[in-house]
């Protein structure tokens, strides 16, 4: 197949270094790819900020108090959709389970919980909550014998993840059969981010590695023979990136301009499915 690459935008790294970082279109997917990619030894670099409100439990700052309460909102819908698959034995495993509150929320709707948080804060913060073990990396469930699991959620995570082709076999080998995959993500097709462009807080280079499209998840996955069957909206991400892609643009939030691009955004969504972040729900074919 053709698979021309091109230069698609240039980002800056706006919370740790402010490093500049290319995002290039993969023709054949529709998506993008950081460039250069850190190397995993760098990698831990680049998360080394108190502003990487997801590795704690801040809440002091505007940002912070609208993550909290957007994040408080957002767990009892996640726990809803879980819920709403009915699962026989009801194993779930959250990787990047940051400090736990997901898992918590599941642990009191009666899930059996694993997570994974390579983060040892976020992970210490984890262990508290849960008062479950919480692992360093996927290879330590995998060296479990034969553990498969009903769900498998990953929050804003696969942007993440260095090695995305192998990482993506590996989930569907830890899938239970009739088992289901939630992947939420950034959309880089969405209004937002094409009116804030390399200020969209949601390229986040370097840590965002891959910046997918609705085409490109569904190609991915394809090709290990699992399918995407539900793609739902995360209409409040709109906002919160608009808050945060303001702040990259000018050095302060604008509330009122982020809260009208937001709305722009989920109202434009409404009629080209396009909004700001998308939770799949993926499955293997009956």
């Amino acid at each position: 197949m053709n698979n021309i690459k091109e230069k698609y935008l240039t980002c800056q790294d706006h919370t740790v270094t402010n490093e500049n970082f290319d995002l290039i279109l993969d023709k054949e997917l529709e998506m993008l790819v950081t460039s250069p990619k850190p190397s995993d030894g760098d990698l831990d670099k680049y998360y080394k900020s108190e502003a990487y409100i997801s590795h704690t439990d801040a809440n002091t700052s505007l940002f912070d108090k609208v993550y909290q309460t957007v994040k408080n909102y957002t767990i009892k819908r996640k726990v809803k959709l879980i819920n709403a698959l009915n699962s026989e034995s009801k194993t779930i495993l959250d990787i990047g389970c940051g400090t736990g509150d997901f898992l918590e929320s599941c642990i009191k709707n009666g899930w059996n919980i694993n997570g994974i948080e390579p983060n040892e804060g976020a992970r210490n913060l984890a262990v508290k909550k849960t008062e479950v073990s919480i692992y360093v990396d996927i290879e330590e469930i995998l060296n479990l014998n034969d553990v498969k699991f009903d769900v498998i959620t990953m929050w804003h995570v696969l942007e993440h993840i260095p090695n995305l082709k192998e990482y993506i076999v590996i989930l569907n080998k830890l899938l239970k059969p009739k088992g289901t995959l939630i992947i939420a993500v950034p959309n880089y097709k969405s209004y937002d981010a094409t009116y804030y462009g390399r200020f969209w807080a949601a390229y986040d280079v370097p840590r965002h590695l891959w910046h997918f499209s609705q085409k490109s998840i569904k190609l991915l996955f394809n090709k290990i023979n699992l399918q995407v069957v539900k793609i739902l909206p995360m209409k409040f991400d709109a906002y919160y990136v608009s808050l945060l892609s303001e702040k990259n643009r000018s050095g302060y939030s604008n509330p009122i301009q982020a809260m009208y691009r937001g709305f722009l955004s989920n109202l434009k969504a409404s009629k080209n499915k396009e909004y700001s972040s998308l939770i799949y729900l993926i499955k293997s074919p009956d």
